[in-house]
């Protein structure tokens, strides 16, 4: 369908509504949030990750991608080293907290209607991205993730398949990752040399080793003129020898490319 963009009231009505139904499902929801951050490493590491955090993008000042380091900087200060024991949810928002200017946070990018626009905290979306992108490497389940719904980066220099990212936005598009294991996990992140980096660690060695990829994918032109983007991500499941184990599907994605 095409977008349609709300009036500035109809997305403070809803901005309101849906950010104090996550402040009750935080209190009453039931979950056992976690909480423990350990600074001393777990002993194994299940998988690593990283990401440029300066990136030249058309129509899009080089300040705002320097700001992004800056909220990049303070997020992961909320979020290093916390520990996830079993039965356990990290809520990325529960743990980062609102991105306010009192707190350090600087206007940064962020994604609106398909455009960019200064906005305070912007640019924590790669955060949320990287860690997505890192947990669909281990056996950690995603209990909520939100796609973007504009492909606006090129395909020049992209690594990961259209479509492996989490969108975010402060409460109510939130990272969700319970811990259904029998093992304890530890997420690791920061920032340096221009780098966001990040890692799962555990406490027992990881059996399995896994692959992203994308199935189905297709461009098509919408009869208003728009092109949408649209595939399946899928990951495949190896075990110690590197025999294939599963095919399990991840996501379905629908864009409008800019």
């Amino acid at each position: 369908m095409k977008p349609r963009e709300r009036s500035k009231l109809r997305l403070a009505a809803g901005k309101f509504a849906y950010t104090w139904r996550r402040y009750g499902q935080w209190i009453f929801g039931g979950m056992d949030f976690a909480k423990e951050i350990r600074k001393d490493n777990l002993s194994y590491l299940v998988f690593s990750h990283a990401t440029p955090t300066l990136r030249k993008l058309k129509d899009v000042d080089m300040w705002l991608q320097h700001n992004k380091e800056t909220n990049l900087k303070l997020a992961v200060r909320r979020l290093d080293g916390i520990v996830i024991h079993p039965g356990e949810t990290l809520s990325y928002w529960k743990l980062i907290g609102n991105p306010t200017k009192r707190k350090g946070y600087v206007p940064g990018m962020v994604l609106f209607y398909g455009r960019f626009k200064p906005g305070i905290g912007g640019g924590l979306c790669q955060l949320s991205n990287l860690i997505y992108w890192l947990t669909l490497h281990t056996p950690l389940t995603i209990t909520e993730r939100h796609r973007h719904s504009y492909d606006v980066f090129p395909d020049s220099n992209r690594t990961q398949p259209f479509g492996s990212g989490a969108t975010c936005s402060y409460n109510y598009l939130d990272l969700m990752i319970r811990n259904d294991t029998d093992s304890t996990y530890q997420l690791r992140v920061d920032v340096q040399d221009h780098q966001l980096l990040g890692e799962w660690r555990s406490t027992i060695k990881p059996i399995h080793t896994y692959e992203v990829v994308e199935k189905e994918h297709r461009i098509s032109q919408e009869h208003w003129g728009g092109y949408v983007r649209h595939n399946i991500i899928h990951r495949l499941v190896f075990n110690d020898v590197k025999e294939l184990v599963r095919d399990e599907f991840v996501a379905e994605n629908r864009a409008l490319m800019m």
